[in-house]
């Protein structure tokens, strides 16, 4: 790895460009090719969404280091930006940067990875041989050729599909001009395709309660389509969660579901989707069924592994991401958001010198925070650049979620109060005045 020159990274987003910022200053030439038109085009997706994390949490100690040397002024470290926020004062300035704007490559849509003249099966001499990687542009074709490669494109265009198996629900792709995945804009211009209508939401993330409280004033009627059994587990740890505005999520919703202002429906598993005039049905496993004018799938993502058909990877097999990382993030494991410091040693693949970082390293799991992909960059182009010692100093202490891991009694709807009847967790915090939403 101390032969590394040049490092191909995959996405101009948050993490892409911290990687890009620390192997300028580790003397490597990084090569960024962005899909969008524009760096940041997957948060120019979700511009309208407020982050629960503040902008202490979402900057890159790199990447501030060289937006300084333009005269570049950081943000209040309190405040939660929205991804509008996150793109004008952050990414659109850092791709700005000289130094990074002359390695950032926009149309640029990456078709496939592999090694330049070697099939996936090939053994000899396959480390001393460089990545050479397919790009889709607007003049057609070309390839890049690089030493290293960090794929930090994301999850954003993979949403998953609303079955309760993984899979497209029956009458999905049928009635896919009335159904919205993760975050849609609600408030803005699509204001008329929910405004007094029945919306169904389904998820049980910070995705799918940030659009349930979106709804709230604008749509007639409001039901949310919860796979579990507890709603109390989505409704998270309240006062008790370090990122206040996480905690003040769930003390949202559960009072909007507490007043009546959203109908839950537990245990619901989406089977099909049908027709019923001009409106959507929507039946669920067990038989019910809720009929809507509109349905948002807020079901979380997944990584696409298309372009990495050539490339030997070791993922794990439920979430996708690196097998070494499953263990620390496993949502069936993990639930107060403390996840070990972990970086290239973790990220590392069998292919020598390509590693997945950021949203797309954490595969299905829904707990990425930024501050997570930027430690994981900084220590993979550290172990990129030969400073084994760097790499293995991870340090990241990421914000608890307040939620208690393992099984826990049944805890009723909050009361009037706020107070938490029984269980394991700390009373919740009153009502915010307004509400944040996730972001990834």
């Amino acid at each position: 790895m101390s032969q590394v020159k040049t490092l191909a990274i995959v996405g101009a987003g948050p993490v892409g460009l911290a990687a890009a910022a620390h192997a300028l200053e580790r003397g490597l030439t990084p090569i960024v090719l962005e899909r969008g038109p524009e760096a940041g085009h997957a948060i120019r997706q979700w511009a309208h969404v407020r982050m629960f994390s503040t902008w202490s949490l979402n900057i890159d100690a790199a990447a501030a280091r060289l937006l300084r040397e333009t005269g570049w002024t950081p943000p209040n470290p309190l405040d939660h930006p929205t991804g509008g926020d996150l793109l004008a004062h952050y990414v659109a300035t850092l791709a700005a940067v000289p130094a990074l704007r002359a390695a950032l490559r926009t149309s640029a849509r990456v078709r496939s990875i592999g090694r330049r003249g070697l099939d996936k099966v090939k053994d000899a001499g396959r480390s001393a041989r460089p990545f050479e990687l397919v790009v889709e542009g607007p003049a057609g074709a070309y390839r890049v050729t690089a030493d290293a490669v960090i794929d930090a494109s994301g999850t954003w265009f993979q949403p998953n599909p609303a079955g309760s198996d993984g899979r497209a629900a029956p009458g999905e792709a049928e009635n896919a001009e009335r159904i919205a995945y993760a975050m849609p804009e609600i408030a803005g211009a699509a204001r008329d395709a929910y405004a007094g209508k029945t919306v169904a939401v389904l998820g049980g993330g910070h995705s799918a309660i940030g659009t349930l409280i979106e709804l709230d004033g604008i749509a007639g009627r409001i039901v949310w389509l919860y796979r579990g059994a507890d709603l109390e587990k989505a409704f998270g740890g309240g006062g008790a969660d370090k990122l206040a505005a996480r905690g003040a999520l769930g003390t949202t919703i559960a009072g909007l579901v507490r007043r009546g202002r959203i109908a839950a429906e537990t245990e619901f598993r989406l089977a099909a989707i049908e027709r019923a005039g001009g409106r959507l049905r929507l039946r669920a496993e067990d038989g019910r069924a809720i009929e809507a004018d509109r349905l948002i799938a807020a079901t979380g993502f997944r990584p696409d592994l298309d372009m990495l058909r050539e490339v030997r990877l070791d993922l794990d097999p439920a979430l996708e991401c690196p097998r070494a990382l499953g263990p620390l993030i496993d949502p069936n494991l993990h639930s107060c958001g403390t996840v070990r410091p972990h970086g290239a040693k973790e990220l590392a693949q069998p292919e020598a010198g390509f590693y997945l970082a950021g949203m797309k390293a954490y595969g299905r799991a829904p707990t990425f925070l930024l501050a997570t992909g930027y430690e994981q960059v900084r220590s993979i182009v550290a172990a990129l650049a030969g400073d084994a010692e760097a790499a293995a100093k991870v340090e990241l202490v990421l914000p608890e979620t307040g939620v208690c891991a393992g099984p826990k009694p049944k805890i009723r709807l909050p009361a009037a109060t706020g107070a938490a009847s029984g269980g394991c967790c700390p009373a919740r915090a009153p009502e915010p005045t307004s509400a944040s939403a996730d972001t990834r």
